[in-house]
C-alpha cells in the first residue's frame, strides 16, 4: 500500500510539473507572430500549411513539438483510470485539456490562436505515449499493487514449485476444480444408487 501511494504521488507530481511546463510553452505571448497567426477550425489545414509553406525542419519541429506535448498525458493518465477505460479516458482527457489550452491561447494570449490541428496532434502524441510505454508501465503498476494486496500463497504451493497464476486465472481454476469435483461426486452417487 505504501509503494502504491508513493507511485501515485510521483505520478501526480509529474502531472503538475508537466502542466506548469505546458502552460509556459503554450500560454507565453508571441507578439512577433500576431499578424501571421489565424484561428484554424478545419482539421488538416495547418498540416497542409506546414507541408507547403515551411521548410522540412520547421514543419517537423512544429508537428513534432505538438506530438511531444501530448506524450506525457499518455504516460501519466493511465495510472488514474480503470484498466478497461484507460485508453479512452486518456484520449478524452488529453483532447479536452488541449482544447481548453487552445481556447485560452486564442482568447487571451497575444500572438496565439486556436488550432484544431494542434489538439489532434497533442491527442495523437498522448496515444503514442500510451501505446509505446504508458500502457505497460501502468499495467505493471496495477499488477504489482494487486499482488501486494493479495494474501501470501500457502507454503504447500511454494514448496511444490507451482507457477504464479494471476488472481483471475486462479479464481477460474478454483471454480473449474469445484465444478469438476461436484460433477464427480454426483456421478459416483448415481453409480452407487443414491
Amino acid at each position: 500500500m505504501l509503494v502504491r501511494g508513493a507511485v501515485l504521488t510521483v505520478v501526480l507530481l509529474g502531472l503538475v510539473a508537466f502542466s506548469v511546463l505546458l502552460a509556459k510553452v503554450t500560454l507565453t505571448p508571441s507578439p512577433a507572430s500576431e499578424d501571421l497567426v489565424t484561428a484554424n477550425l478545419r482539421p488538416g489545414r495547418s498540416l497542409r500549411q506546414y507541408a507547403e509553406d515551411y521548410t522540412f525542419l520547421a514543419a517537423c519541429k512544429q508537428a513534432g513539438g505538438n506530438l511531444l506535448l501530448g506524450v506525457p498525458f499518455g504516460l501519466l493518465l493511465p495510472f488514474f483510470g480503470p484498466r478497461r477505460l484507460r485508453m479512452i479516458r486518456t484520449t478524452l482527457l488529453t483532447a479536452l485539456a488541449m482544447a481548453v489550452v487552445e481556447l485560452i491561447q486564442g482568447a487571451l494570449v497575444e500572438g496565439r490562436a486556436f488550432d484544431i490541428d494542434d489538439v489532434i496532434l497533442n491527442t495523437a502524441g498522448a496515444l503514442l505515449g500510451y501505446f509505446v510505454l504508458g500502457r505497460r508501465i501502468s499495467h505493471r503498476y496495477y499488477a504489482y499493487a494487486d499482488d501486494a494486496g493479495s494474501p501470501a500463497p500457502s507454503t504447500e504451493k511454494r514448496e511444490a514449485g507451482s507457477k504464479r497464476v494471476p488472481r483471475t486465472a486462479a479464481r477460474t481454476e478454483a471454480g473449474d476444480a469445484a465444478r469438476t469435483e461436484t460433477a464427480a461426486t454426483k456421478l459416483l452417487d448415481r453409480l452407487r444408487g443414491r
